[in-house]
């Protein structure tokens, strides 16, 4: 782009926070390649509107997939008094949004659960337009949630009331990912199904290899995919390029970072 189309674009840029909930096996410093990749794209293109969600996850991945199971097929009733959610909104809240911010939230993986019941939280409470006069976009990738959901169901009853904006959900699971909408919409299928993903010999829905196979080659789809680096730039192409999440001015950012 010359300078005058860099310039005009500058000047129409729009006040954007982005955050992202990384997935059951990444922590405050340490992650995945997917995760590692996105964070580090993100931070070149959006600088200090980026950030992530940290130091609210259990220390161990089998407790923050067995919260992520428990919580996935409804809105909890209580937000207020489940940490996760409460201190994520707060986290987000906390590091500064004005009425006119576009928020975007985006997940991966077992993140797409917190994600999805913060975004709800957040809607919830700002039917006033307490703290955003734009509706949010809700970004879900490689996701735990079933589109039959209670929860998945409440996302979409506030984007008809106009407090959400985009929801985007199929377009960015893994084709053949048999983890995606492990969640269920009862914990009992919630529970069936995970057992049935770590065991699939023993399984009459699922087939190998097992979601705890995580070889390179043989592995497990999800599992595989995660320790892909270049699969960032995709995510990213999706919600910055191809939908524009974030405006023009971010999608030519985009698009020069990852082309890089």
């Amino acid at each position: 782009m010359n300078s005058t189309g860099e310039l005009i674009n500058a000047i129409n840029k729009e006040e954007c926070k982005v955050w992202f909930f990384p997935g059951a096996d990444n922590w405050d410093t340490r992650f995945n390649k997917f995760t590692g990749s996105f964070i580090s794209l993100m931070n070149q293109i959006f600088e200090d509107d980026f950030q992530y969600i940290k130091g609210i996850y259990y220390k161990s991945t089998m407790l923050n997939v067995i919260w992520a199971l428990n919580n996935a097929q409804k809105p909890v009733v209580n937000p207020d008094n489940e940490k996760l959610i409460s201190e994520a909104l707060n986290m987000i809240v906390s590091a500064g949004i004005s009425p006119d911010t576009q928020l975007i939230i985006t997940s991966s993986s077992s993140g797409t659960i917190v994600a999805a019941q913060t975004a709800c939280y957040l809607a919830g409470r700002n039917r006033n337009n307490i703290y955003l006069h734009k509706p949010f976009h809700v970004i879900l990738r490689a996701s735990m949630l079933s589109e039959e959901s209670e929860l998945f169901k409440q996302l979409v009853h506030y984007q008809k009331e106009g407090l959400i904006g985009k929801i985007i959900h199929e377009e960015v699971q893994f084709e053949g990912d048999s983890s995606f909408g492990v969640g269920g919409i009862t914990k009992m299928e919630a529970y069936s199904n995970a057992f049935g993903l770590i065991l699939p010999w023993f399984s009459k829905k699922y087939n190998g290899p097992s979601f705890l196979n995580t070889h390179p080659e043989k592995g497990h789809i999800h599992r595989k995919r995660s320790q892909m680096s270049n699969l960032a730039q995709e995510f990213i192409d999706i919600i910055l390029i191809k939908h524009k999440l974030a405006g023009e001015y971010y999608r030519d950012r985009a698009e020069s970072v990852i082309t890089t």
